[in-house]
């Protein structure tokens, strides 16, 4: 009969490696990230400064031919705040601040979850797929700014060191 070696006498499996804070991970993950040069700035933050300063404009010259969606009268303070919420964005990212391109990745969030639900009330071909456009294409430049923003930061914290 062949002997089976018993629980007590098999290896007892390594201790589990220490989690690293948030912070360190963060660290790790910087150090792999090239900062950016002086003057530099990531193709997505130039695409995404662009589309913030077209979307304003287009914003302000649909509000003065006073067209909306509802084919009612545009309300002028909130197009004009919009509007100059998008050009600051689109300054902002041209001169590659952290906290524009921060900014517009949250108004770019909230509006591929509004064009995500507007799917749902579609009533008609249009409806149905202009969503699906603006999903690829936002969700593409989303994800895109994502490592952009690291690099931004990494700049950031490589000028902060001793």
């Amino acid at each position: 009969m062949d002997q089976q070696p018993s629980i007590d006498s098999a290896k007892s499996p390594r201790p589990p490696r220490p989690r690293k804070s948030a912070e360190e991970r963060n660290a790790d993950l910087r150090a792999t990230l090239e900062p950016l040069a002086p003057g530099e700035r990531p193709t997505a933050v130039t695409v995404a400064a662009l589309v913030s300063a077209l979307l304003a404009t287009a914003n302000l010259g649909l509000m003065l031919a006073n067209l909306n969606s509802s084919g009612g009268t545009a309300r002028p303070a909130t197009g004009i705040v919009f509007a100059v919420l998008l050009y600051a964005a689109a300054i902002g990212m041209w001169k590659g601040r952290y906290g524009a391109v921060l900014g517009f990745e949250a108004f770019l969030g909230i509006t591929l979850v509004f064009s995500a639900l507007s799917i749902i009330v579609a009533s008609n071909l249009l409806g149905f797929l202009l969503p699906f456009v603006i999903l690829t294409f936002g969700g593409t430049l989303f994800w895109k700014l994502i490592r952009a923003m690291g690099r931004i930061q990494a700049q950031t914290h490589t000028k902060s060191r001793p």
